[in-house]
């Protein structure tokens, strides 16, 4: 059940790019798997769009194409005409891969397209407003809100390279191949011997050889030199601004033989929040699920998934259980919800309030064992809740723990419709059987 529910949980499906090639690699080298699942299974991270990654990339020196973020249809017009070529990228930006290859759901094929200065305005009206579905997005696909105009470039051929947290090391892990673009993850599973791995020591730093490996195996035909400089610049943006994963597909060569990170893709560790201010201060909060955000904002741990039952639990080794245990009696849960273990009576209303925002959600079952959060301040929120939003679905309650007689008490003086269960079986039988 975690690594379905961690791999929901991840903000950037470049980050599961990253990680999925590394399993495809690792599949003969078990050493090399379990890097792939500490990736899998990091649940919280910032992401930002490729402007804005290429903005830091530069900062840190690396070589990006020049670029315009667009928000309107009249900068995007007005940034092609900065640039001044015949023709220029535009660039849908939207916090998923495969952007070439998606659709809006307008009909425009495509989220990424060369095209003549003159077209900007046609495709910046088409594209702006619109919804980008790709294989990474999932069904209901992203809002562009953002385009990126940019220089088009000469560009010789596409390599591939990331940097991700490896377990297996306990440091950095780079991930690089001479032949990248869009098709990596392809290459992982058809030939795994193409792409090369680099585990690099965090107390040493990225050595002269790791470097030189790095270089070889992106095959460079240019200044090698001036690449090893590149790569190290990366790694230093990996190490300085906190970085869960750095991936640049492609990492191409220009025709004079000059790594150019032609993409760019940053996940930042949300620990780090307090030192990487500016960074986290860039946060789209258009791309992600609002109910995952007002879940943050409520300093509670939310996942949609995709069931019926929704649930509200008290830490996340019993939320995973009683998922478990819902889809063991023949239900599908809605949702992981962990309130923590000193929520107050406002953060449960918020839970609910959550919860419902679902319109999937049936039943609701609530499962509390009380040790350091009592038993009474989760019935009060429930109570409250109930009351506030007006549930019309049948709500499943199994206290346990602190204070549980005073909790039971205030659950049956309220003249709410509430279903008291034992036990977390029995709380699981009774919320598959209300929705029945």
């Amino acid at each position: 059940m975690f690594p379905r529910i961690a791999a929901r949980s991840l903000r950037s499906a470049s980050a599961v790019s990253a990680a999925s090639v590394s399993a495809a690699v690792s599949s003969s080298r078990s050493s090399v798997a379990a890097a792939a699942t500490s990736v899998q299974l990091q649940k919280r991270f910032l992401n930002l769009h490729e402007y804005q990654s290429s903005a830091i990339m530069e900062s840190a020196g690396v070589n990006v194409p020049f670029g315009i973020a667009a928000h309107s249809v009249e900068e995007a017009v007005k940034a092609a005409n900065e640039i001044g070529d015949e023709e220029v990228v535009i660039k849908s930006q939207i916090l998923a891969g495969g952007r070439g290859l998606g659709a809006f759901t307008n009909g425009l094929q495509g989220g990424v397209h060369i095209i003549k200065t003159s077209e900007v305005e046609d495709y910046a009206t088409k594209m702006l407003g619109g919804t980008l579905v790709t294989k990474q997005s999932g069904p209901a696909g992203k809002p562009v809100n953002t385009l990126l105009i940019a220089k088009k470039m000469a560009l010789a051929r596409e390599c591939y390279f990331s940097i991700i947290m490896d377990r297996a090391s306990q440091g950095a892990l780079i991930i690089a191949s001479a032949e990248g673009g869009t098709s990596i993850e392809d290459l992982a599973e058809s030939n795994p011997e193409k792409i090369i791995q680099v585990p690099v020591d965090l107390q040493k730093g990225i050595t002269d050889s790791d470097i030189q490996k790095v270089v070889d195996g992106l095959e460079v035909t240019g200044d090698k030199e001036a690449a090893g400089e590149q790569i190290r610049a990366l790694y230093q943006l990996f190490v300085e601004k906190d970085c869960t994963m750095v991936e640049v597909n492609p990492l191409a060569e220009d025709t004079s033989g000059n790594l150019i990170a032609a993409d760019a893709k940053i996940g930042f560790d949300d620990n780090a929040n307090f030192r990487q201010a500016d960074i986290f201060e860039q946060r789209d909060f258009t791309q992600e699920d609002s109910r995952e955000v007002a879940a943050t904002q409520h300093d509670l741990n939310y996942i949609g998934l995709e069931g019926d039952i929704g649930c509200m639990v008290n830490g996340a080794g019993l939320a995973m259980a009683t998922m478990d245990i819902i889809s063991m009696k023949g239900g599908t849960p809605a949702n992981f919800l962990d309130v923590g273990g000193s929520a107050t009576t406002a953060q449960i209303k918020a839970a609910f309030e959550i919860i419902t925002a679902d319109y999937h959600v049936k039943a609701i079952l609530v499962n509390i064992f009380g040790g350091i959060m009592r038993c009474d301040v989760i019935a009060q929120g429930i109570i409250e809740a109930s009351k506030e939003l007006e549930l019309k679905i049948p709500v499943i309650v199994r206290l346990e723990g602190t204070k549980v007689n005073e909790g039971k008490s205030l659950l049956e003086e309220s003249g709410l419709q509430l279903i008291a269960a034992n036990d977390l079986d029995d709380a699981a039988e009774k919320a598959v059987a209300a929705i029945a």
